[in-house]
């Protein structure tokens, strides 16, 4: 079956013609961008755009939404009803305030402020830095993790002997993300419980 801009021109035996095919919500929403973008570059007025609108939502068939892409592009070149993903965006490389934010985050628990630090940063340079955020809550899930072990650990004898190596442990990783975070690293504290999402 031949096929033109990504909607079928031939049906084949037994099939439906192509402008008598229902459309989906998808479909309708996809001319409905269109619209909404030729509007905004001033293509036509306010009272053409709602028209346009109101015929892309009530849509039910491919023969309603061709016409109003045909008037958007005219008859050569209509663009695919089918939407297409959107292009995944990389993160921007941090700048030198969000490494050191991001490296505060693991390392205030060297100034005894284990859950409150990665916190506050979460709260404060999280909100407007993803890098910042990431290393915040993974610090602060990690030192959780830690305190709740040094609560429950000491119920054991096995618990008390190796509570100081833990805290050892945390400390040294700690180190390592601080690190990490200004080297712009992904780090990942090992065994750690991620309550805090």
């Amino acid at each position: 079956m031949a096929t033109m801009a990504g909607v079928p021109t031939t049906p084949g035996p037994g099939q439906v013609p192509p402008v008598h095919l229902r459309v989906t919500n998808q479909d309708r929403e996809h001319v409905v961008e269109h619209v909404k973008a030729a509007y905004a570059e001033g293509r036509f007025d306010k009272l053409e755009f709602d028209d346009r609108l109101e015929r892309a939502m009530t849509a039910r068939t491919h023969g309603d939404l061709t016409p109003i892409m045909t008037e958007l592009y005219g008859t050569q070149v209509v663009p695919q009803l089918t939407p297409r993903p959107a292009p995944v965006r990389s993160e921007s490389a941090p700048d030198s305030n969000e490494r050191l934010g991001a490296a505060a985050a693991h390392l205030l628990v060297l100034l005894g402020i284990p859950i409150v630090g990665p916190l506050i940063l979460l709260l404060t340079g999280g909100k407007t830095s993803p890098y910042i955020r990431r290393h915040a809550l993974e610090a602060l899930n990690f030192q959780i993790t830690v305190t709740g072990a040094t609560v429950l650990l000491p119920l054991t004898v096995i618990g008390i002997v190796l509570l100081p190596f833990i805290w050892v442990a945390s400390v040294v990783l700690a180190i390592v993300g601080g690190v990490s975070a200004l080297q712009e690293g992904n780090f990942r504290y090992p065994m750690t419980i991620r309550l805090v999402k």
